[in-house]
């Protein structure tokens, strides 16, 4: 599942530009709609407190001579203007001083003579909250979970309470005002967001689109380092454009350390080829210097029986040199098992007594496996020589076997001198030099039969553990 935090930057700016014009939106709207809630509130308390101020002034007559019915008809004319009037009072009570009802335009539900209290609801609420003969000024009380707001109006003659006019404002009288608040609201941000959003969508996409260009530039670095003409970077002077500078600089720098890397790898190369070239020669010089000297000899002396053999050991000690710089990849030869082993453990056995060295052999074949018993044993025999030759006299050398489903490795290790480190970068190199005087053709005939099977050879050289080769050969078991 696809995460937010996952997406691409040209999506994700524009959709929080996207989310906070709306949140902006609704927020104004929700503050212009509460706005107007109050101003509606504060006109309606307005309009109720100049209505029952004029009515108030009105009842006093009335109150004073006990005159019922013109009181009725006082507090009866504003409900019936008020009918079609959005701010119009729900009904209009007027309590004497003792707190019974005077008058009320609702005459059956709050008949005359009755106290507050025994009307219950609302207005038995107000009787209890309030103490309506103590009032000097009009209170504007919304109670909770009421249907109305109710404004209380004192009647006042000389400064005395003649009784209380209570007007009475149902709560749905702001239904239609605040619906059409609403309505206008939801349109005015649809018309915002309907400009805004293609807007904040565009700048979004221009925004993201450096970060996006960046991302895709260091995506390329790899396997290779891009050229400057396969991408193209943001170039300004700001984060994303510093950033992408800095990236032009990198990528530069990288590509001139990887051409420094080719000519020191070529150069590295050239140097091997000539340490070969002089192995080679010196390796053949050696011996023809030795036949040159034995046919000039010849020719003053004569001496047959002298000069064959030495011309004899001289061609031998060429070809084997030829020989040996010409490693055969697919020589045939039967599937190694267990007795290609044994048959080295004989041939290293005259090699041992010299230096009184002890072979550890340890592990061995599960059964035949799918490998030229002739290289093999080619790279074993080769390990174990110098691992014999570079043992101190009276230690071991140690050849462990570990058998994989689907490889095998050797493990030779001795406990001599550790091969310094400036050697170990050119130990499979011919013709390097070894400790021993040898040319390095067997660590160099080892590494190509290693190569040509398909293996990896690794090399570990220190005073606390000795030296230790490893070579890993791909090998699926044929029989078990």
């Amino acid at each position: 599942m696809l995460r937010f935090r996952d997406l691409s930057f040209r999506y994700k700016i524009p959709l929080r530009a996207t989310l906070l014009v709306l949140v902006t939106a609704v927020t104004l709207t929700a503050a212009n709609v509460v706005r107007e809630y109050e101003q509606l509130r504060t006109d309606l308390f307005a309009n109720a407190e100049s209505l029952g101020s004029v009515v108030a002034m009105t009842l006093i007559t009335p109150l004073l001579h006990d005159d019922l019915w013109r009181a009725y008809e006082i507090v009866s004319v504003p409900v019936r203007q008020g009918q079609d009037s959005t701010l119009g009072a729900e009904w209009l009570l007027v309590v004497d001083a003792q707190g019974r009802v005077y008058a009320s335009t609702r005459p059956r539900e709050q008949p005359v003579g009755v106290t507050l209290a025994e009307l219950g609801g609302s207005v038995a609420r107000l009787a209890a909250e309030y103490d309506l003969a103590a009032l000097r000024g009009s209170r504007a009380v919304e109670l909770e979970e009421a249907s109305d707001f109710h404004l209380l109006m004192p009647i006042l003659f000389d400064g005395v309470n003649l009784g209380t006019l209570i007007l009475a404002y149902p709560k749905s009288i702001f239904e239609p005002r605040f619906r059409s608040i609403v309505e206008r609201g939801a349109l005015v941000t649809l018309l915002v967001l309907a400009l805004l959003l293609p807007i904040s969508w565009y700048w979004g996409r221009r925004m993201a689109d450096p970060l996006v260009q960046l991302a895709d530039c260091m995506s390329r670095v790899g396997e290779r380092i891009p050229v400057e003409s396969e991408y193209r970077l943001y170039e300004s002077r700001d984060e994303v454009g510093l950033a992408g500078t800095q990236l032009k600089l990198m990528l530069a720098a990288l590509r001139e350390k990887e051409a420094l890397e080719q000519q020191i790898i070529a150069s590295e190369r050239l140097a091997a080829i000539g340490r070969i070239t002089a192995g080679i020669a010196h390796e053949i010089n050696n011996p023809l210097g030795g036949m040159l000297n034995a046919i000039s000899t010849y020719k003053r002396h004569g001496q047959a029986e002298r000069t064959l053999p030495l011309l004899e050991r001289g061609l031998l000690q060429i070809k084997e040199t030829v020989a040996a710089l010409l490693v055969e990849a697919r020589l045939q030869s039967h599937p190694l098992n267990a007795q290609d082993f044994d048959d080295l453990r004989t041939l290293l056995q005259p090699h041992l007594a010299p230096k009184r060295v002890q072979l550890v052999w340890q592990g061995g074949l599960l059964g035949t496996v799918a490998l030229p018993s002739t290289q093999v044993r080619q790279i074993l025999l080769n390990l174990l020589l110098n691992a014999v030759q570079a043992a101190e006299p009276g230690s071991e050398v140690v050849c462990s076997i570990e058998h994989g489903r689907e490889s095998i490795e050797f493990r030779v290790a001795n406990r001599g001198q550790p091969i310094p480190v400036e050697r170990l970068n050119h130990l499979f190199e011919p013709f390097v030099g070894t400790s021993d005087g040898g040319n390095g053709l067997g660590l160099w005939v080892t590494y190509q039969l290693v190569q040509q099977l398909g293996g990896r050879i690794d090399v570990s050289s220190n005073a606390a553990d000795g030296t230790v080769v490893a070579v890993s050969l791909p090998a699926p078991e044929t029989d078990r």
